[in-house]
């Protein structure tokens, strides 16, 4: 059985999967807060760019950190990072109800 997207052919995989999915999301929320931080200092910030590419890994750090620091929220690209949680529950959902007994 594979594990959607993953490539994966057992059970075994999903803890390591899970693991490194809040992993990345740890790293994301973890990111927005520093920018914010580094914001508040006028010091050396982290590139949109790169902030956007988290937020696509790890959507739900991202958009947790986006209301708890209340970073990003005013600019129009950032607008993305909803699209990307809502995104990444589609993908989540496709994979419980096509994939049953793998997640």
């Amino acid at each position: 059985m594979h594990i959607c997207g993953t490539g994966m052919t057992s059970n075994s995989g999903i803890p390591l999967f899970l693991a490194v999915y809040a992993i990345l999301n740890l790293i994301a929320f973890a990111a927005f807060g520093l920018d914010k931080r580094k914001a508040q200092r006028s010091s050396w910030r982290i590139p949109e760019r790169v902030l956007l590419f988290l937020a696509l890994c790890g959507p739900f750090g991202a958009y947790g950190a986006m209301r708890k620091f209340r970073h990003k929220t005013q600019k129009t690209l950032f607008l993305l990072v909803p699209a990307f949680l809502v995104l990444h529950c589609i993908i989540l959902l496709y994979c419980v109800v096509k994939l049953p007994g793998v997640i």
